[in-house]
């Protein structure tokens, strides 16, 4: 969506992007998609449903005449390329966001599901033309260093933004934030930005972001300092009746916020003191470089890649074998300081792949010809 954004504000317009949606449902953007000049294909990819997907898949790659697919469904791009074999593109490009832990406990539940990532890892090195990651470090975890990769072209593509959005006035978003949840002013506030897990087990194989090891650092946080607040932004609602529950019995309903999905996240941050981020894994971990553009500090998890420091005096990493005591120190020493204020300005964002107007000329130049020396006018992509 951001790159949608970026070309679509384009006077030139030097290129067009449209999105199929292989979950077959309307999502949160869609309406803002279609206003900027997407199309979008709704066709629900799933074992029962194959035949219908290739031929729809088929049509749509026939009628649309792109120059390229971008598929983010890391190996399962394979199936999707395998399907429209035919009337592909020369540019095929499997982008790969996730960690790969994912592969084990989402795609390697059953053995069926097993064989189907094997085989679309396979289809993947026949298939795609080029290879993206988030981080170095995600395409190394998935393989793509080592064989069958070895001759497919690969780079890092971080996902980017739009700096402006996260420049403001840090002191009176707070004092904004503070009023919508009837807090007293200049609260200092913590800033979880992730989906609640699924278990608030610290140990749970599915447990992601962590937010139960979150929520943990925050009552030893608070147990040092009453005046602290703490807001949790994020998806899965189907958790958060248990969630709720359990802030109660540990005595935090007043002090911790779940706000679900949020779509001013922008705001949350400049009016924070605070980012916690102690997930288990990441691809990248974007949340933590948009915080550093709206001067808010971090401290995450060594699990998360270093690549996503772009201001590194406001970015600390600590070891989730370490105990919440250990973290909650940390955080309350920066807690101590001033809030740093945004960083939009500062020259380090300028030649960022984090930035948008560069990172969509970076991926504009891999539809247009597979690498980044040459570049034709109006590539199209699916």
């Amino acid at each position: 969506m951001e790159v949608l954004r970026q070309w679509s504000g384009d006077s030139q317009q030097l290129a067009r992007m449209d999105f199929l949606l292989t979950g077959g449902r309307p999502g949160l953007f869609d309406d803002e998609a279609r206003r900027l000049g997407a199309n979008l294909f709704y066709v629900r990819f799933q074992k029962k449903h194959l035949f219908a997907f290739a031929r729809e898949l088929r049509r749509i790659l026939r009628d649309g005449a792109y120059d390229a697919v971008h598929d983010h469904a890391d190996y399962i791009s394979g199936w999707h390329f395998f399907l429209g074999v035919g009337h592909l593109p020369a540019i095929r490009v499997t982008h790969v966001h996730n960690p790969s832990y994912q592969i084990r406990n989402n795609y390697g539940l059953t053995p069926l599901r097993r064989l189907s990532t094997r085989l679309g890892r396979g289809l993947v090195s026949r298939c795609a033309t080029m290879a993206l990651g988030t981080s170095r470090q995600a395409l190394d975890e998935y393989g793509f260093f080592a064989s069958p990769f070895l001759r497919l072209p690969k780079r890092v593509l971080h996902c980017a933004f739009q700096l402006s959005r996260f420049d403001g006035d840090p002191r009176s978003v707070s004092t904004a934030l503070c009023n919508e949840f009837n807090w007293p002013q200049e609260t200092p506030v913590i800033l979880f930005a992730g989906r609640l897990d699924e278990s608030l087990e610290f140990d749970h194989p599915r447990n992601h972001k962590n937010s139960g090891f979150a929520v943990a650092v925050f009552r030893e946080c608070l147990r040092r300092e009453p005046g602290l607040k703490m807001i949790l932004a994020g998806a899965n609602e189907h958790v958060r009746v248990a969630f709720e529950r359990q802030l109660s019995h540990l005595g935090l309903s007043e002090s911790v916020r779940l706000l679900g999905v949020r779509h001013d996240i922008d705001r949350l941050m400049l009016g924070s003191r605070l980012l916690l981020f102690p997930s288990r894994a990441e691809g990248l971990g974007m949340v933590a470089v948009e915080a550093q553009a709206a001067g808010l500090p971090v401290v995450a998890s060594t699990a998360v890649p270093k690549e996503c420091v772009v201001i590194p005096e406001i970015v600390r990493f600590n070891n989730l074998s370490e105990p919440v005591a250990t973290w909650a120190k940390a955080i309350l020493n920066i807690l101590a300081k001033p809030r740093p204020h945004p960083t939009v300005e500062d020259i380090r964002w300028v030649g960022s792949p984090f930035n948008i107007s560069v990172n969509s000329m970076l991926l504009q130049q891999v539809y247009s010809t597979g690498n980044e020396d040459q570049l034709h006018q109006q590539p199209r992509s699916l």
